[in-house]
């Protein structure tokens, strides 16, 4: 209890994890029943939190580290465009068939780039990939090595200062359009850009008032090139793996000799 004087025990939360799940008691019974919610959620949803925790203590760095990777996953150009979609449903001229739609999206894409980093998505793309570079110029990348798909997206690219810019705007544009959409405020999709515009006037920022020196064709293009000169470059690399394999090998072997 909180008036206790008898020492407090501590335990590794790996050693929990385990007696927990192997142990037979009512008490064991119960946490399997609350990790198995918990795995279930993480499953289904992709996440799993403890609100109550997070509303309660505040969080600390962890309530900060849960927003940076929300705003990271609401930039991603899946879910931005998904988003995006979702509040043109609401325009009196949506249509999802027409090519209107598309360059729309590319427009508040490309705004949001520029006002970020001064650069266009596809400017990114062009100017930031190359062979020679160590990841092929890439800063955001899953696995050991980047893939023809990562290197076509410009957000991949981007400092740490200029991801960030990019996640926070991106958020609070999707706010404040989401608010106006449940306001049910008849807009056209023109309407859409220059409700961006006011936004990063708010903001200070530049606004991007043209298409861009680099078409997204030629970035691609250019994407491909290189990344076949460094796949070609690195194709002889050891991968950590096998240098760790070749590590143990080379451990055992000086065990046996000695």
């Amino acid at each position: 209890s909180d008036f206790s004087t008898k020492p407090t025990n501590f335990y590794n939360l790996d050693v929990i994890i385990s007696v927990g799940y192997r142990v037979k008691s009512h008490r064991g019974v119960h946490f399997r029943k609350w990790a198995t919610a918990l795995i279930k959620e993480y499953l289904i949803k992709g996440f799993a939190m403890n609100d109550d925790l997070l509303k309660e203590a505040g969080g600390g760095n962890y309530f900060d580290e849960l927003l940076a990777r929300i705003r990271d996953i609401r930039s991603s150009e899946k879910v931005f465009w998904r988003k995006v979609l979702d509040v043109y449903a609401t325009s009196i001229d949506y249509d999802p068939q027409t090519e209107q739609s598309l360059m729309v999206f590319k427009t508040i894409q490309n705004k949001m780039h520029w006002a970020s980093h001064g650069e266009t998505a596809a400017e990114t793309i062009y100017r930031r990939v190359n062979s020679k570079k160590e990841h092929i110029g890439l800063t955001s990348f899953k696995g050991e090595i980047p893939t023809k798909k990562e290197v076509e997206i410009a957000k991949n690219y981007l400092a740490e200062d200029e991801l960030n810019i990019l996640n926070r705007m991106v958020t609070a544009f999707l706010e404040i359009a989401e608010i106006q959409a449940l306001d049910r405020t008849p807009m056209y999709m023109a309407d859409w850009i220059k409700q961006l515009d006011s936004f990063l006037k708010m903001t200070n920022k530049d606004i991007l008032q043209h298409s861009g020196a680099v078409s997204h064709q030629k970035a691609i293009e250019k994407a491909h090139s290189e990344y076949k000169t460094y796949k070609e470059k690195i194709k002889n690399r050891i991968t950590q793996v096998e240098k760790d394999f070749i590590k143990q090998i080379e451990s055992k072997t000086k065990g046996l000799k000695q």
